[in-house]
């Protein structure tokens, strides 16, 4: 496992008070999944493309530019980090698929899939760095 998988592994990814850790369940998203009217999500921000780091303008341009691509989406704001790591993300109600096209297109690395009653998961758009 690389140092970018680690750090994925580390973090912790939150929206609107539940929070989610990869390999574990969550109760409190299964919950937000249900209020959203969705059975499965993903945790996806536009920070910092292919794990670069940008400007925080730049960021929060991409950030803004991401929620209105994926504005018909149920969706809860939020954030993701470990340490003294940390940036904003969405929890999108949706099909994987369809958050994986999102994700190439912001040139994000993974996001964090999420289905009701099951552990949290990374999956990687790009190819898995070795």
């Amino acid at each position: 496992m690389n140092q970018l998988e680690r750090t994925y592994r580390a973090s912790a990814y939150e929206a609107a008070g539940a929070v989610a850790r990869i390999g574990r369940r969550s109760g409190a998203v299964d919950a937000l999944l249900g209020r959203l009217g969705v059975r499965r999500g993903g945790f996806l921000g536009a920070w910092n493309p292919l794990s670069r780091r940008m400007p925080a303008g730049w960021n929060r341009r991409m950030q803004a530019r991401l929620a209105e691509a994926a504005r018909r989406l149920p969706a809860a704001g939020g954030w993701g980090g470990a340490r003294r790591w940390r940036e904003a993300h969405w929890l999108f109600g949706a099909d994987p698929r369809r958050l994986a096209v999102l994700a190439r297109r912001f040139r994000q690395a993974a996001f964090v899939e999420v289905r009701r009653g099951q552990p949290a998961r990374l999956r990687w758009v790009f190819p898995r760095p070795r």
